[in-house]
């Protein structure tokens, strides 16, 4: 599809560029022809004025002048025309050539948008279908068996129940993606401490595995509340849920770069140097050494993260060693009163 847009834009460029050319090579023609005729028709009222010989000092006689212009004049009007296809075909093989190329850049954007619009619309419908597929599997079983009992009843209404779940947690992941990408936040200073430690106390199960420590030129951030309480939930609750059990995760927030820093670590299996570029991208998971059953997720987590990240301009990266430590570390501008205002 996007290759016969790059040609159907490429013959655009080119039918522009020749009809450009094309009008400059009619003007100039028109000029040029017109500055050889007039400049014969001066040379001719020379000659006439003049009292030529009529024969050559060899006895021949001497070509008739108008013959003579007629012929010169001939030659010149032909010699511009054929230079100036010459000049046209070049700029059409040149001109083409740049304008495939310029048309193919101008479409690898919008190639790569609507590639990945069409994967995530495909990931999207296969996560929604699995759910689904399990509901009406158990509730199909459920009324072919007439003699289902009442504990067969509630484990499949149990089931479903946690396959709704996952689906409410998904489309509440897309309803949080496009927010991220197209609603406009209220800017305000923030306390990244507080932000942290709030984040925190909702890990109820888990607060005793979470360690802060705050450095002591650590700057207040500039961002929407909301969206950065966002980003440090997903960030606390993947680093807790890809550690063992046991394990400590420590947080630290301190400046670094003239930005405020947040910088959280955890301990486990890690992330292997092939699936590390493609982390923050929709829907991708590692392994399943990494993610298992009971751990599993959409791969929007981190997708959603990255974008709140890059709407506050800026930065998300992750550091990660085979059975060892995983550090993602986000950096934020550092709040100024004159900045406080509203933004995309």
């Amino acid at each position: 599809m996007f290759q016969f847009a790059t040609l159907k834009l490429t013959g655009w460029y080119v039918l522009i560029l020749m009809t450009i050319s094309l009008l400059f090579s009619v003007a100039i023609y028109s000029i040029s022809a017109s500055e050889v005729d007039a400049r014969l028709e001066q040379f001719q009222s020379r000659y006439e004025r003049s009292d030529f010989p009529s024969f050559r000092t060899d006895g021949t006689p001497v070509p008739d002048f108008n013959q003579v212009r007629d012929d010169q004049n001939s030659r010149a009007h032909s010699n511009l025309f054929f230079s100036l296809v010459y000049i046209n075909l070049l700029i059409l093989i040149g001109g083409g050539t740049a304008s495939y190329v310029l048309a193919r850049r101008t479409l690898r954007d919008i190639e790569q948008v609507h590639v990945a619009q069409s994967r995530f619309t495909s990931d999207a419908s296969h996560e929604l279908r699995t759910p689904l597929a399990v509901m009406k599997t158990e509730l199909e079983l459920v009324l072919r068996d007439t003699s289902a009992s009442k504990v067969e009843l509630r484990e499949i209404l149990e089931s479903n129940l946690e396959e709704v779940e996952k689906l409410t947690r998904l489309s509440h992941m897309l309803l949080q993606l496009s927010k991220a990408e197209y609603s406009e936040l209220e800017i305000t200073e923030l306390d990244l401490e507080n932000i942290i430690n709030q984040v925190a106390k909702r890990q109820t199960q888990s607060i005793e595995r979470l360690s802060v420590t705050t450095a002591k030129n650590t700057p207040n951030a500039m961002g929407n509340l909301a969206s950065i309480e966002e980003l440090a939930m997903i960030l606390v609750d993947n680093a807790l849920k890809y550690s063992p059990p046991d394990s400590l995760v420590t947080i630290r927030l301190s400046k670094r770069s003239g930005k405020a820093c947040i910088e959280i670590t955890n301990t486990g299996t890690g992330i292997s140097e092939q699936d590390l570029p493609y982390i923050f991208d929709r829907f991708y998971r590692a392994d399943a050494s990494r993610t298992n059953s009971s751990q599993s997720g959409y791969g929007l987590g981190l997708a959603l993260a990255k974008k709140i990240v890059e709407i506050h301009k800026g930065e998300l990266s992750a550091t990660s060693a085979i059975n060892h430590a995983t550090t993602f570390t986000v950096l934020l501008p550092i709040f100024k009163q004159t900045q406080a205002k509203s933004q995309h």
